[in-house]
């Protein structure tokens, strides 16, 4: 199958240009193809999941996948769907953090020198002399048509400052770099992406006369258009020292009913016919496949060990077997003493991420310690609660489980 087609099956291609043309190039031979990461973050997010899948099928389809890290594109910032100028980034923690995401791709995408390669858009932008590149590119470009792309149109009414407006320009100079160096014939990227991908396309079409092609990739979005990605703690990282496997698990444990299906097409190698059988339930049979969903998307993202793990936590806590296999929470006995706030507590294990969000949880009946709902935000857990050393319960929302013990 080709990878047009491999995309359409799982109902993950957006926009295609040259589709046609695409995929007789794509059956004539080995392509390469890239996506771009930006190090926006210590860690890839949930969000990030589809430009990866991408690839991912990509190779599938036996071609060679590029990762693309934005070394000097993050020192920019994609105006792309933000009201607002990214903060500015400073050398050093761009590259410190590419050095932590390089090591996240090789859960998803076969990392052998023949199947894939990295490189780094700072190795040629953050030497490159800027009177050159306008001489090269600039006359390739209009302002009118840049100022017309949907990604700076909501910008261009609230203020996009010049430096975002330059992001386009490298980013389709990246295309064309790649393409000299490396032979890539293919971007892909999320749907966000496609005015800023056209320049890149159109700029090797131009400039090199050759075929070069892009598609898209649908955003992250439940069934009413909203982005998916986050909870009530903020992001679902793909780090586990960020985001818990378990947590991870449930939260696609508990995705809508009607996104089931979706994500099983996006985010798991399981067979066309088993995702639309899954994605069928009906009622109480569809929690059997969310709990198949988020298994499989643990499994891709964390390994099979802490799949498992996760999955017989929740099955564990749900099943009343009195949350033995809990995610651990630890307090040290001189840091705790005879008492200890509940809000401190929740913000020292990192429950919370924050006193605010504690008394947020607290005041509005979201917290409960081993079965029993505390709604006073001043709190005090006594250390009598762990004299049999058994630890306490805490659940926070209603669905996840945390053990606290004192050590």
């Amino acid at each position: 199958m080709n990878y047009i087609e491999l995309l359409k099956s799982r109902n993950m291609l957006s926009q295609v240009a040259h589709p046609e043309e695409m995929v007789e190039h794509l059956s004539s031979g080995k392509r390469s193809a890239y996506a771009g990461f930006d190090p926006t973050a210590e860690s890839l997010h949930v969000g990030n999941l589809m430009p990866i899948m991408a690839l991912r099928r990509w190779q599938q389809s036996g071609h060679k996948a590029v990762v693309l890290m934005g070394g000097a594109t993050a020192m920019i910032g994609d105006p792309s769907g933000k009201t607002e100028m990214r903060q500015m980034l400073t050398v050093e923690l761009i590259d410190s953090r590419i050095e932590k995401l390089k090591k996240q791709f090789g859960r998803f995408l076969d990392l052998s020198s023949d199947n894939f390669a990295m490189t780094n858009n700072g190795d040629w932008f953050r030497d490159m002399k800027y009177l050159p590149l306008l001489r090269e590119i600039g006359a390739d470009f209009t302002v009118n048509r840049m100022l017309a792309a949907e990604c700076f149109k909501q910008r261009y009414e609230k203020g996009l400052s010049f430096l975002e407006f330059n992001y386009m320009i490298l980013q389709s100079y990246d295309f064309l770099h790649l393409n000299r160096s490396l032979g890539v014939t293919v971007q892909v990227g999320g749907d966000d992406q496609w005015s800023n991908m056209i320049g890149g396309m159109d700029l090797i079409r131009r400039k090199e006369r050759k075929q070069a092609f892009i598609c898209t990739v649908p955003l992250l979005v439940n069934s009413a258009g909203k982005k998916m990605g986050k909870t009530e703690e903020g992001a679902v990282w793909l780090d586990p020292d960020m985001t818990k496997p378990y947590d991870l698990f449930q939260y696609f444990r508990n995705v809508e009913d009607d996104m089931v299906e979706t994500c099983l097409f996006y985010f798991t190698d399981l067979p066309v016919d088993e995702v639309r059988r899954l994605g069928g339930m009906k009622d109480a049979a569809i929690n059997e496949s969310k709990t198949i969903l988020a298994y499989e998307v643990t499994k891709l993202i964390h390994g099979e060990n802490d799949a498992v793990k996760a999955r017989d936590q929740a099955k564990s806590l749900f099943s009343g077997a009195g949350g033995g296999d809990a995610p651990v929470v630890e307090i040290s006995r001189a840091t705790f003493g005879s008492a200890m706030p509940i809000l401190d507590v929740l913000v020292v294990t990192k429950i919370c991420e924050s006193k605010s969000e504690a008394r947020r949880l607290v005041e509005q009946g979201g917290l409960t310690i081993d079965d029993v709902k505390i709604t006073d935000f001043k709190y005090m857990l006594d250390a009598g609660k762990f004299a049999d050393g058994s630890g306490a319960l805490i659940r926070k929302g209603k669905k996840h489980y945390f053990k606290l013990v004192l050590r």
